[in-house]
């Protein structure tokens, strides 16, 4: 059984687990007008941003040439999942230790740079560590090297649906005889370029009221605000957590991946298939999830075919239904991680956040969407979707690991 023992959270709007929740559960949002360049001109201005944290009081002076705002967004979080899991890393064998991240956009703004260094000045000022620090696995490397971890390690690359891809590949891992696998999802693309495929994508809304602008299943819903930062947990294998006296968030019960088919094929997407395969895989029953934590993009379209997903599993109404990333923003990588430790903290808590921003629900749709204010109510099991541009759906079932009476 592989289990949750470590949470690390760099988003939006709260650094830190403790802080994140409580900005969750009262709706405190982290979208704001982006700041990093002139958007003067650009048809949206707002993003979800993380402009509480300073790198240097967390990272070696050394490192901090040589990555990216993800990378240093990551290492943070890598490193406050490791305090909170309590594991000395230093006691236990290098190769007993893995990694897995997802990155959708790799070293965007460190990558830019350099290349704008090349073309102005010449290839003599472009800096060494542009060789890896634009690479997707980079975060994997840098969290590998930072904390002497030498086991099975990988990176993976699936945009909003990699988190949970990463989850459900440490738990492989977890499974196959590496006792720690160190796990999750964390981006930024916040650079011109970056900014410029983000508004490619179409979907990005351009209404300019932060409050109103990412509505999830609304029926005024006009799009999604991307994000930056998300998660990093720690997984183990429950009989090493137990050996060691670790605190135990929850059990990683179920997972499953699956891709859309063409567009044009008349076959349907692959989001129900996949949380039925999850939910197969954990040995769970429809009847018995508490409440799902969606993908939710504000996108129309999409938000009335996961609604219609939703309905075939659970039936009209079946299960609450919530998306917190409403407070955040879409976080590529990030964002299905951060649903996870919202997951978690609803298990512990027994209250579920609701979804801000979102007033009004197409009758159509059939979902019970949380909204307003936290709803409390009894928590043992959570479905979490996520989807990737150009097909990507993962799922993941998110499992008290004590039983109550």
């Amino acid at each position: 059984m592989s289990v949750i023992t470590g949470l690390g959270v760099v988003a939006p709007n709260g650094i830190g687990v403790k802080a994140f929740w409580a900005a969750t559960l009262a709706g405190r949002s982290g979208i704001a007008v982006l700041d990093r360049f002139d958007t003067t001109g650009y048809p949206a201005r707002l993003a979800g941003l993380v402009g509480t944290v300073d790198p240097a009081e967390h990272l070696p002076a050394r490192l901090l040439p040589q990555t990216d705002v993800s990378t240093r967004l990551a290492l943070i979080a890598a490193e406050a999942a490791l305090n909170d899991a309590g594991v000395d890393t230093e006691a236990m064998s290098e190769y007993d230790m893995g990694i897995v991240t997802a990155n959708a956009s790799g070293g965007f703004e460190f990558t830019h740079r350099e290349f704008r260094k090349l073309w102005s000045q010449g290839p003599e000022h472009v800096s060494v560590y542009e060789s890896f620090a634009w690479f997707y696995a980079v975060n994997t490397g840098q969290i590998s090297i930072r904390h002497g971890m030498r086991g099975p390690s990988t990176a993976l690359v699936a945009e909003q649906a990699g988190g949970l891809d990463a989850l459900g590949h440490a738990r492989r891992t977890v499974r196959a005889g590496t006792p720690l696998v160190v796990c999750g999802g964390v981006d930024s693309a916040f650079d011109p370029w970056g900014w410029a495929a983000h508004l490619a994508s179409g979907r990005v809304s351009l209404v300019p009221d932060p409050a109103t602008a990412y509505r999830p299943f609304d029926t005024r819903a006009a799009g999604y605000l991307p994000g930056e930062g998300g998660a990093i947990c720690v997984v183990e294998d429950v009989d090493a957590a137990r050996v060691r006296g670790a605190r135990v968030y929850g059990e990683i019960a179920g997972y499953a991946a699956t891709f859309d088919p063409a567009p044009d094929s008349g076959r349907p997407p692959g989001l129900r298939r996949a949380a039925e395969a999850a939910l197969a895989d954990a040995g769970v029953l429809p009847q018995d999830v508490d409440v799902v934590f969606a993908d939710a993009t504000g996108v129309p379209e999409l938000d009335r075919s996961e609604a219609e997903a939703l309905r075939g599993i659970f039936g009209e109404f079946g299960v609450p239904v919530t998306s917190p990333k409403a407070l955040t923003g879409r976080l590529l990588s990030g964002g299905g991680v951060l649903d996870v430790v919202c997951a978690l903290m609803s298990i512990r808590e027994d209250t579920v956040p609701p979804t801000f921003g979102t007033t009004e629900v197409p009758a159509g749709y059939g979902i019970d969407l949380v909204l307003g204010e936290p709803r409390r109510m009894r928590v043992d099991t959570a479905l979490v979707l996520a989807r990737g541009r150009w097909g990507f759906n993962a799922v993941t079932v998110i499992r008290n690991h004590w039983k109550r009476d």
